[in-house]
């Protein structure tokens, strides 16, 4: 049995031979065999990582574009938690404003809310629905009883143009001519009708919450005692009876026979309804208020066939 192999060798020297054991060429083999199979992992391993890097780009990619999107959610948020703050700022100095006008109106008419009273429980307790209002307007003395053409003699202390004494006037005197209509400026009863020292021919009428509502100096009446008016009725026409120096109207409102300024009421119309809480401060208003809106819920709660029939009559 052969031990040894031979390999030649070709050069330019000529040809040579040499003799190697076995031994060698297994080892050579086995060495070829081995350098194959480091080339084959070296190549797996090569595309394995290649495969791990790849994946890790995308991944880094799509975290990338996470990132992004949670970055322009955050800027929107930032942007809508600004806006809230400019509304909440916005709102809290509305509320502000809210609650200095409500101060005022709670002041205007006495108003005295507990400290665990809401802003919204306050505002429906010093503010009156279009109904309220529309029920005080017709229940209060309000407008001029004849055509407004201005005021010839205040209400206050003055010269009484007839005595020449320093005296209170308790009236108003309206510019008017001889036989001008005069109107009522409420719902009430008829109180007087007749003859009065100083007021020459006078009408007087009684109104809801404790007013009256004096008419001096008339030339003729179209109404009598015990009559029930509307708010606009015919009463009288102007003249020039009793203590005065000319055709005018004397026109009072009292309250508990307290006189009033009569040219507030005259002024006082729904634009400027507050006004009057406070200019007359005679009146107690946060009680009118109470006795008005309480009314008010009752006609709410008739049956449907009275409730109109009574918002008619005093629409009338």
């Amino acid at each position: 049995m052969r031990k040894h192999f031979t390999i030649t060798i070709h050069d330019d020297k000529g040809l040579k031979q040499v003799n190697l054991p076995y031994s060698v060429k297994s080892g050579l083999l086995y060495g070829a065999i081995l350098f194959a199979a480091i080339g084959i992992l070296t190549l797996f391993g090569i595309i394995y990582l290649n495969s791990v890097i790849d994946d890790m780009v995308e991944k880094r990619t799509t975290m990338q574009k996470l990132m992004d999107k949670a970055y322009e959610k955050n800027a929107v948020l930032v942007a809508s938690i600004q806006d809230n703050q400019k509304t909440l700022q916005a709102k809290q100095e509305e509320l502000s404003t809210v609650e200095g006008r409500l101060d005022n109106i709670e002041g205007l008419i006495g108003l005295a809310p507990t400290q665990n009273m809401s802003v919204q429980e306050r505002i429906e307790l010093a503010t009156l629905t279009s109904e309220e209002i529309a029920l005080m307007f017709q229940s209060i003395p309000n407008g001029s009883p004849v055509a407004y053409k201005g005021v010839s003699s205040p209400f206050g202390y003055r010269i009484h143009p007839v005595t020449n004494k320093r005296s209170l006037h308790k009236g108003t005197d309206l510019i008017a001519a001889k036989n001008t209509p005069v109107y009522v400026q409420a719902d009430g009863v008829v109180d007087y009708v007749g003859w009065s020292k100083g007021y020459g021919r006078l009408v007087r009428i009684v109104h809801n919450y404790g007013f009256k509502t004096y008419y001096g100096h008339l030339e003729r009446y179209t109404v009598k005692v015990g009559d029930v008016l509307n708010k606009g009725d015919l009463i009288a026409y102007t003249g020039n009876s009793g203590l005065s120096n000319g055709p005018h109207l004397h026109y009072e409102v009292r309250f508990v026979d307290r006189a009033l300024n009569a040219y507030n009421f005259i002024k006082w119309n729904v634009e400027n309804y507050e006004t009057i809480f406070e200019k007359e401060k005679k009146v107690p208003w946060h009680s009118l208020v109470k006795i008005i809106t309480k009314n008010q819920s009752q006609i709410i709660k008739l049956p449907s066939s009275q409730r109109v029939l009574i918002l008619r009559e005093n629409s009338n």
